[in-house]
């Protein structure tokens, strides 16, 4: 029986905590671009961007988990991700890393998990947390 080495995760930081999805639903990582509003849209929806040739719209993270905003910085990434056979932009304050992670290193708690339907684990990495979103529920169904 071969073994696997884990799941490979993009983490980034969102408001000072850091916060994970696969490598396999990731797209594409860019630096922050002029957004496009689009009147009436959601109000964790920031617009959309031209991504050569490819209107993706973007969501705003922050918003979305109800998290407090910061400013762009230089550090400031689009993390474009696979959604229901769209592309959708997630702004995030900075990327990490690519780290890998076995099923024994996540935890659900379950007193934090039913409270938050955004989270569907918690990996524990020697000293740090890692959130692990669940992106089908933070990504609204987006036809474009």
């Amino acid at each position: 029986m071969a073994s696997t080495a884990g799941e490979q995760l993009v983490i980034f930081d969102l408001s000072g905590q850091k916060y994970a999805i696969p490598v396999l639903k990731t797209q594409e990582i860019i630096k922050m671009v002029d957004v496009t509003p689009i009147p009436r849209s959601a109000d964790f929806i920031e617009g959309v961007i031209n991504l050569r040739g490819r209107i993706v719209p973007i969501i705003n993270l922050h918003k979305r988990l109800n998290l407090k905003r910061s400013e762009n910085t230089r550090d400031t990434r689009i993390i474009v991700v696979e959604h229901n056979e769209t592309s959708v932009g997630m702004i995030v304050d900075r990327v990490q890393e690519v780290g890998r992670y076995s099923p024994d290193e996540i935890e659900r708690p379950e007193s934090i998990m039913q409270e938050n339907e955004y989270i569907s684990g918690v990996v524990k990495r020697e000293d740090a947390l890692w959130l692990l979103l669940q992106l089908d529920r933070v990504l609204p169904k987006i036809a474009m």
